[in-house]
């Protein structure tokens, strides 16, 4: 496995990740016992880096991860976990955010519970309320790092401004953007920019387009009928078709390369700079091997150019969330 900075000197993990949250919600049914063979496996792999969220499963999947490293060399892993969104206890839906300078401790304290640690390595701001000044909620954040309960600091999904504005409170060392083939303006200009001038890593969650650019799923009918895709707008009957012909071109490309679709997207993204981690998900050992193989995938600057025109951005149909959700980023 191969290494990179994460926003920090101090901070060097795996330059591909491991995001965990499929392991107990969004992507059909769990099994437990296959996300505690696929941790293994990532670690047998020097897949250090894995990244959690409070809200995932309402806990749970912070609970899976402290199952499995009660029985890890804790200093050998680099776990990220999010506070801030909330599942409201009256639809069940995750439509609360709170990042007062209150909660933030409160949030904090839970996780470290969860996960049977006694700090976590980095500390994101999952969503920002915009009622709540950015300046409050690091302060207390910044609050965590000092009483040693939290080594690095993060966000995800905010605006550059917002990251200014942190970053002069307390060194952010990474914010999580969606970033992928098929969403790259979310991360290309100002805010890559931003971040490459204050020197924040861009870790990089549904690299592969919440598996669609992996080449795996055919059409809407394989995705099981608790799979939350099936909600979501690249996935609509009126939009997948015409992704996954992209997915196509991807393959293509690929095949020319010597690589799967996933290797390639993946290996795309590490090209576009060392600042750059993405962190695909998955709770199955066959992809999470696949996925750190995209390590070794060295492309030239043309096989950069052509996955790009592979999937030009207008060509992708649908919006990356549902509306509501949509309303809670890039503040």
């Amino acid at each position: 496995m191969k290494f990179r900075p994460l926003g920090s000197p101090a901070a060097r993990v795996s330059s591909i990740g491991l995001g965990c949250m499929g392991m107990s919600i969004a992507y059909g049914a769990a099994d437990e016992k296959e996300s505690l063979r696929t941790l293994d496996r990532a670690a047998e792999l020097g897949v250090d880096l894995l990244d959690t969220a409070d809200v995932y499963g309402v806990g749970a999947n912070e609970a899976l991860i402290g199952r499995w490293l009660s029985s890890r060399d804790r200093d050998t892993v680099f776990v990220s976990t999010k506070f801030g969104l909330k599942r409201s206890a009256a639809t069940g839906r995750v439509d609360e955010v709170d990042t007062s300078a209150a909660y933030v401790p409160v949030a904090c304290e839970a996780s470290l519970t969860r996960l049977k640690s006694e700090h976590i390595d980095l500390y994101y701001m999952h969503r920002r309320d915009p009622a709540v000044p950015i300046e409050d909620s690091v302060g207390a954040m910044a609050a965590l790092v000092e009483a040693g309960k939290v080594r690095f600091l993060g966000l995800s999904e905010v605006s550059p401004q917002t990251l200014r504005r942190a970053h002069a409170v307390h060194p952010v060392a990474a914010i999580q953007l969606e970033y992928s083939l098929f969403t790259r303006d979310v991360v290309e200009g100002e805010m890559l920019a931003t971040c490459r001038e204050l020197g924040v890593a861009v870790v990089a969650y549904s690299p592969l387009g919440r598996g669609m650019l992996g080449g795996a799923l055919r059409s809407r009918e394989a995705l099981s009928e608790e799979d939350n895709r099936r909600r979501w707008p690249r996935f609509a009957p009126e939009n997948i078709a015409g992704n996954l012909a992209l997915v196509e071109a991807v393959r293509n490309v690929a095949g020319e390369i010597g690589c799967s679709p996933a290797q390639a997207a993946l290996a795309w993204l590490l090209a576009q700079g060392p600042d750059v981690l993405p962190i695909p998900g998955t709770k199955r050992r066959r992809y999470l091997e696949e996925n750190v193989e995209a390590a070794e995938v060295i492309l030239s600057d043309e096989q950069v150019s052509r996955l790009r025109d592979a999937v030009p951005t207008d060509a992708v149909a649908g919006g990356r969330y549902p509306d509501q959700a949509l309303t809670r980023l890039g503040h």
